[in-house]
């Protein structure tokens, strides 16, 4: 049996925080190492749990969730971050991505969901709520058409992808998990995480929406 996910949950609101670690207890493969009351917190106990998936909301005081994953991924960069949060912002969905973040849960999102989004972003999928998922295209829409919008950092110079690395991109751009991607290009699955890690390898990047940001505005590929 593989170990189990290790997880630092933070939210200002105490029930919501205590709720969610109850239901992340009932998992066999989950673990709760540490619970954070604001971005800082979570930040401090990042660093001393180095867990494997962080749980951030986007507004707590101080500190918000947006600068602690910024702040995590500097520091703890193996760990993924999934934004849990009430905020349908576009704006807050773009920084996430900017900031490295895997996954942007909205908080209406069934309980029993999570735990599946935890165990995603660890095989280093994205995760992101349908009515999010549709902004973040649109935002990709906007930066092929030269609009301005939010950037991933950008690597000193430009990686050359392989064709095999640029179909598995573009179907990441349309939101297919890796099992998808797999049966699409007639692969395996560790084929397609093979080839994800590569790509954000030679592109310098934390995430698989951070690549296709960059995809995008490079002109790698084309949303539209």
């Amino acid at each position: 049996m593989s170990e189990a996910i290790r997880v630092l949950i933070a939210d200002d609101h105490t029930l919501l925080r205590r709720g969610l670690a109850v239901v992340l207890d009932t998992e066999d493969d989950i673990e709760v190492v540490g619970e954070a009351s604001d971005g800082a917190e979570a930040v401090v106990k990042a660093e001393e749990l180095a867990p494997d998936v962080v749980i951030l909301d986007v507004r707590m005081p101080d500190t918000d969730g947006l600068a602690a994953c910024a702040a995590i991924k500097r520091s703890v960069p193996d760990a993924k971050v999934i934004m849990l949060t009430s905020s349908d912002e576009e704006a807050d969905l773009y920084e996430a991505v900017k900031s490295g973040a895997s996954g942007y849960l909205l908080k209406s999102v069934l309980p029993h969901t999570i735990p599946d989004a935890l165990r995603a972003v660890q095989r280093g999928e994205s995760q992101v709520s349908p009515s999010m998922a549709a902004k973040l295209l649109t935002g990709f829409a906007a930066l092929a058409r030269g609009a301005e919008a939010p950037s991933a950092p950008v690597p000193a110079a430009a990686p050359k992808l392989t064709d095999r690395e640029m179909e598995v991109l573009k179907l990441v751009a349309t939101g297919r998990n890796n099992r998808e991607i797999a049966k699409e290009l007639f692969i395996t699955e560790n084929t397609v995480k093979n080839h994800v890690r590569n790509i954000l390898e030679k592109l310098q990047l934390h995430s698989r929406m951070e690549a296709v940001v960059y995809a995008v505005r490079e002109k790698l590929l084309e949303i539209t």
